[in-house]
């Protein structure tokens, strides 16, 4: 279900460029630094261009590196973008929300993409949240119309691993096992685990993790340290903390936080599920 009703983390100043993020619990679209990324590999359907136009590079696992306006990046795909200007373009949708198979055309590709209508879209769907993000915020907004120009379709699932799903997003940091979760939904551990990767396409091991690491993006624009950051994502430590990070989004937490100081967030309440 698109996500529409949002509450407004403190804002920060949005000059040159609009860097903001739209984070719900099943989108995120991100205006902002890129950074000197490393490999990253993200639990959703990932869409990169940049702010002006310019070509990009990207490069699928070890392939070859690609250039190109648009690109698209399949959930689970490790994967590497660089910018020749400071910021990007980055939409996510996760991929338990979605059904793959009726996903736009465009969506379905890996790497660069031809869609010369998306480009414009997403530029002017940029334009509109920040002038949103300045005067009355992104309550009304839908996610899906505004960058896709529909709902895209929700992906079917079995009742008992939605109910497990919804769980996780509700609250990455708690340590909840596989263990629990199939004694909740009345299955044995076996075959929770295999019912649950045959649902999702991922174990339930990296869905957590990458649910937990995904949960920073909530915590970028407070005033806390990294340490307490870590404990309040459900990490037992910074270092712990520090590697899954980096492993996930090619970057560390330190880096990640620096880059957005600048970045005005706008968080969708947390009660909006699938």
């Amino acid at each position: 279900m698109p996500e529409t009703m949002t509450k407004i983390a403190p804002r920060a100043d949005i000059e040159g460029g609009g860097r903001l993020m739209w984070l719900t619990p099943q989108r995120v679209f991100y205006a902002g630094l890129l950074g000197a990324a490393g490999e990253r590999c993200l639990g959703g359907h990932g869409i990169y261009l940049s702010p002006s136009g310019r070509p990009n590079r990207i490069r699928i696992g070890g392939g070859a590196w690609q250039a190109g306006a648009l690109f698209v990046v399949p959930p689970w795909v490790p994967h590497r973008v660089e910018s020749g200007e400071p910021l990007i373009f980055n939409l996510l949708v996760e991929a338990e929300s979605v059904d793959a198979a009726a996903l736009p055309a465009f969506m379905r590709g890996c790497g660069p993409v031809e869609a010369p209508d998306v480009v414009p879209r997403v530029h002017a769907a940029h334009a509109r949240l920040r002038a949103a993000s300045v005067h009355q915020g992104f309550g009304g907004l839908d996610f899906d119309c505004l960058f896709f120009g529909r709902a895209l379709a929700p992906r079917p699932l079995d009742a008992r691993i939605r109910r497990v799903i919804e769980r996780i997003v509700s609250d990455p940091s708690a340590s909840v096992s596989a263990e629990q979760c199939a004694a909740e939904v009345q299955l044995s551990f076996s075959r929770f685990l295999h019912l649950f990767k045959q649902e999702t396409g991922v174990t339930f091991r990296a869905f957590r993790a990458w649910k937990r690491a995904r949960s920073l993006l909530s915590h970028v624009r407070q005033a806390a340290s990294l340490t307490d950051i870590a404990l309040d994502a459900g990490y037992p430590d910074s270092a712990h903390f520090s590697h899954s990070i980096r492993q996930v989004y090619g970057l560390t937490p330190s880096d990640i936080v620096a880059g957005s100081r600048r970045l005005a967030l706008h968080e969708a309440p947390a009660a909006v599920m699938l």
